[in-house]
């Protein structure tokens, strides 16, 4: 085993009332690493989570820490902590005696546990708090409680089941730093679980992308953006305009009726591609300067650029621009050798990618509750 890796995951399977939840999971994760796992509701991260907590067990397969095999831990005994959505807090406890409790059961001298508790307080940004009553307290607040409460144990790997899902937009981005500071501080293995994408790319350093109960890919934020391996992954990771598409040769794609130049190879001449264009490397050029040419659909202003629905010959694609196109205007689109991403078909494929039914109220109506995965499995 390498000596970096703290925990395998090996063969994982684990089934719910007669459905399989995931389907043979094989994960390392490596010694004070951000790992996040992602995916829509349904998909297994939380499951996957709780395997490495001891809250499940694994139907087949094994888990281990620092190369020794688990399985039948109970959760108490393994040097994880974890934080959930809902914090589990004391509420008849004030912020000190919530913070010190894992430290008054070990039964440490009361100075350590001050200068312990202050340490901590300072860290989440909390000092001051200390005899305040955590029922008074905002949901940042009592999330900084409760990743105190997990730290000051000095747990090896911390676990984080959407901890930021209760809150407020601005709240949260403010969170993903301070989360991504605290792991560094600590050197501490966190293992988080969300949906959000963003928070996703923001935090980690390693992704790990799930889909029906199996691992999808696994890389950093930038490999995972920049090389999906799959439809499913191109489209959950950010916007993308997804196409068939024919390998030509080595270096040439032939999609949407025009054979451009890209810098992907490996491919059979004649092979059946699933072609990749992100919205925001898509230049908005005159119709007869342009690789493709349409018409726009829809404009949407988002703040710094436009978001812009062109029909090019019945496929809906997706443009990110920062000058304004007309609605019913005919425009030209070039794409660069190195904005042109090939992937081989997959089961995902034909699945996503047109933009034909795209609006942000079905966008927001599709994106799942935090807790339903959780509940799901219950």
């Amino acid at each position: 085993m390498n000596n970096d890796i703290i925990i395998q995951l090996k063969d994982i399977a684990k089934t719910f009332d007669g459905e399989t939840i995931l389907h043979h999971i094989n994960l390392d994760i490596k010694d004070k690493e951000f790992v996040t796992l992602l995916g829509p509701s349904g998909c297994g991260k939380t499951t996957t989570l709780r395997i490495i907590g001891g809250f499940e067990t694994p139907d087949t397969g094994d888990v281990y820490f620092d190369g020794k095999r688990i399985n039948d831990l109970p959760a108490y005994q393994r040097p994880v902590n974890t934080v959930f959505q809902k914090y589990a807090l004391f509420p008849h406890l004030n912020v000190f005696e919530n913070i010190a409790f894992g430290l008054r059961l070990k039964k440490l001298p009361e100075r350590e546990i001050v200068k312990q508790v202050k340490d901590m307080l300072a860290m989440v940004n909390l000092r001051g708090f200390e005899h305040r009553k955590v029922t008074t307290l905002s949901g940042g607040q009592q999330q900084r409680v409760a990743i105190a409460r997990a730290l000051i144990n000095h747990p090896k790997v911390l676990l984080l089941d959407e901890p930021l899902g209760a809150l407020d937009l601005k709240l949260r981005k403010d969170m993903q730093v301070e989360l991504k500071n605290m792991q560094k501080k600590t050197g501490i293995t966190f293992i988080y679980v969300t949906h959000d994408q963003e928070e996703a790319l923001s935090m980690s350093d390693k992704v790990v992308v799930m889909a029906d109960g199996c691992i999808q890919q696994i890389g950093t934020p930038t490999d995972i953006y920049n090389e999906p391996i799959n439809a499913f992954v191109a489209d959950f990771i950010g916007e993308s305009n997804i196409v068939d598409g024919v390998m030509v040769s080595d270096f040439k794609a032939r999609f949407s009726g025009h054979t451009f130049d890209c810098v992907d190879s490996g491919f059979a001449p004649g092979e059946q591609v699933d072609v990749v264009v992100r919205p925001e490397d898509v230049d908005v050029v005159t119709p007869e300067r342009g690789m493709l040419h349409g018409v726009v659909s829809s404009v949407t202003f988002k703040g710094d650029y436009y978001e812009i629905i062109v029909d090019v010959s019945g496929f809906k694609w997706m443009i990110e621009t920062s000058d304004y196109v007309a609605p019913e205007a005919t425009i030209g689109l070039h794409i660069e050798p190195d904005a042109i991403h090939i992937m081989k078909k997959s089961e995902y494929s034909d699945r996503f990618g047109d933009y034909s039914s795209f609006s942000d109220e079905l966008d927001k109506l599709s994106d799942p509750e935090p807790e339903e995965e959780e509940e799901a499995q219950q």
